[in-house]
């Protein structure tokens, strides 16, 4: 449990969603008739406003162009009390866009993701920062950090004894996580990165298939392995056994936000002494609010509404 001066330290990716959800048929080459919506997102700065959002105290490392979007990625942390006090505004670079066509059922259908400014977020900055790791009661990252400055996360992590959460985020990126699997405290990969990650030949699809996967992140090191899968919902191992919990059953607004809102509220749980069955009952709850708004992350969400999900 998080005390009075505690907080958790969120290391990765912040930036903008682009969002366009066609209205009819995709014809290519031509334009289609669609609805195009933005809003702050980022992997990393989604769970930290989940968790701010749950009242955790939350300390954001991450960094944003100097522009118009960047300024707007701080004013949205700030708003939700998240201390971007550490975070890098870099001169004449971008911030990071990700991009999503989604199906009219409210699912991704092709995603792109431009977070090269995430190469700002290097060595010599978390070093910069290495105060934060000493007094963190826990660390969440994202893939999108480079191999070397997750190399430097986790020795700091491991000098000061801090715990390490971590969203793979995409298979393109999972794999840099292997080589730290042994120090990960939690690890949520979603069914198709499991393959980078377990080395499958073929990724989680199913229950049991998710479980065998959540069982092998642990054989691996990890020390709590989540893996979902989508509408059937998630599996979970640890070194007392595992177990599956269903989805629950939802109108599908936008999928955009839950794997990040899974996740949190997992960590949430983790962090106020939960069961871990009960945490991932809390995560299946929070994934189910996003999955029902437009929003990346649900405005309305707080401690109540999500322990209601236990009841």
């Amino acid at each position: 449990m998080i005390d009075d001066n505690g907080y958790v330290l969120v290391i990765g990716s912040a930036g903008i969603d682009v969002k366009g959800t066609p209205l009819g048929e995709v014809a290519h080459g031509v334009a289609s008739d669609g609805r195009i919506r933005n809003s702050v997102g980022g992997v990393a700065r989604n769970i930290a406003e989940m968790l701010a959002r749950l009242e955790i105290p939350i300390v954001l490392l991450s960094a944003v162009g100097d522009d118009d979007e960047g300024e707007r990625v701080i004013e949205a942390c700030e708003a939700v009390d998240i201390d971007c006090d550490s975070l890098l505004v870099v001169e004449d670079a971008r911030t990071g866009t990700n991009f999503a066509l989604m199906s009219p059922s409210g699912q991704v259908d092709i995603a792109l993701i431009d977070m090269e400014i995430m190469q700002e977020v290097d060595t010599e900055y978390l070093l910069e920062n290495e105060d934060l790791f000493e007094d963190a009661a826990m660390i969440v990252i994202d893939a999108t950090l480079s191999p070397a400055s997750l190399k430097t996360v986790f020795e700091l992590a491991k000098k000061y004894n801090v715990r390490v959460c971590a969203d793979p985020t995409t298979p393109s990126l999972a794999g840099r996580l292997c080589e730290f699997m042994s120090q990960l405290y939690l690890v949520v990969p979603n069914a198709a990165e499991t393959t980078v990650l377990c080395g499958l030949q073929d990724p989680a699809r199913d229950r049991d298939t998710a479980i065998a996967a959540a069982r092998k992140l642990v054989s691996m090191g990890a020390k709590i392995a989540v893996v979902t899968v989508g509408e059937q919902g998630l599996s979970y191992a640890d070194s007392s056994g595992g177990g599956f919990v269903k989805a629950k059953k939802v109108h599908v607004v936008d999928a955009t936000g839950a794997g990040d809102a899974l996740g949190a509220a997992i960590i949430f749980g983790i962090l106020n002494d939960i069961a871990i069955d009960d945490a991932m009952t809390l995560g299946v709850g929070a994934a189910a609010i996003t999955l029902q708004t437009p929003d990346t992350v649900p405005t309305d969400l707080n401690p109540e509404t999500l322990y209601d999900m236990l009841s």
